[in-house]
């Protein structure tokens, strides 16, 4: 796929010079007039909020908010953006996202791919560790795993990209279930966070693209525009000999590098002790 085809799949959101506008319109569908205490009267055509609706509440006139849905203002006061920000209910994760894409940002010229490359003492460290793990690069691709993470799941080996295959793998469906549309919430608001606002990577253009494509979950929930950090969270997997398997997930920022973060299963109970045990033992070299 080309990256102007890629560019194109991945919806306007991604188009050079509107991401505000259309954040600002993905955010507005998802409020109903209910949670702002706007009253209903008749029948509503649109989503969530009207464009006037959110003008009102947020102190400013009808016309200059629809110039920022349009485009036409870049230049936003960060008075302005926390007032819409506080109207659409966004956390302080999305309210900072927001502000991001707002700020002036210079002229770029096109970039070739940058690799990715994992610093050698936390290689050893991935090795060492007696849990499942391994490094997440920026765009979500596995760059280093243990085999013990590997016998997990043959999806976390190096050359693995985690949101081409949560979304594309039937395999990687039947481990999340019957969670798998909720994990995949979080997982594509965590690729959006940490991607931020550099989105003419090329890297970035292909994934969104291909999945855009491919997977009409990903896009419904790529239009949403969610934010959520990359962070621990509590995890039950369907594995496919080990029944299921309960796991705390540890996601830590790895210094000197650019979005990478160590991810590491460990078990929160005993039972699930000796599953990643039993793993174990099949995983070790004869």
């Amino acid at each position: 796929m080309t990256n102007a085809a890629a560019r194109s799949s991945a919806g306007a959101a991604d188009a050079p010079g509107n991401e505000l506008g259309e954040f600002l319109r993905a955010r507005r569908e998802l409020v109903t007039p209910e949670q702002v205490g706007v009253p209903v009267v008749g029948v509503r055509r649109v989503a969530g909020l009207r464009r006037e609706e959110v003008a009102m509440l947020a102190g400013i006139s009808v016309d200059y908010y629809l110039r920022l849905e349009q485009g036409r203002d870049r230049n936003p006061s960060a008075q302005v953006l926390e007032s819409i920000a506080r109207v659409l209910q966004l956390d302080a994760d999305t309210s900072a996202y927001l502000l991001e894409l707002a700020a002036p940002r210079p002229r770029r010229t096109a970039r070739r791919r940058r690799a990715e490359t994992v610093p050698p003492h936390t290689l050893r460290f991935v090795r060492q560790l007696p849990f499942p793990a391994f490094v997440e690069g920026r765009y979500l691709d596995v760059l280093a795993a243990n085999p013990l993470a590997t016998a997990l799941s043959p999806r976390l080996a190096v050359g693995g990209n985690r949101l081409r295959d949560f979304f594309l793998d039937p395999a990687e469906r039947e481990m999340f279930e019957p969670h798998w549309e909720q994990a995949a919430t979080g997982l594509v608001a965590g690729f959006r966070q940490s991607v931020g606002t550099d989105t003419d990577d090329p890297r970035f253009v292909e994934l969104v693209g291909e999945l855009s494509l491919a997977s009409p979950l990903f896009g419904r929930l790529w239009a949403r525009h969610d934010i959520r950090q990359r962070q621990g969270a509590a995890m039950v997997f369907q594995h496919p000999q080990l029944g299921e398997l309960s796991v705390d997930r540890e996601k830590l920022a790895i210094t000197g590098t650019v979005g990478m973060m160590l991810v590491v299963y460990h078990p929160p109970s005993q039972a699930d002790a000796d599953k990643l045990a039993v793993l174990a033992s099949a995983a070790a070299p004869a």
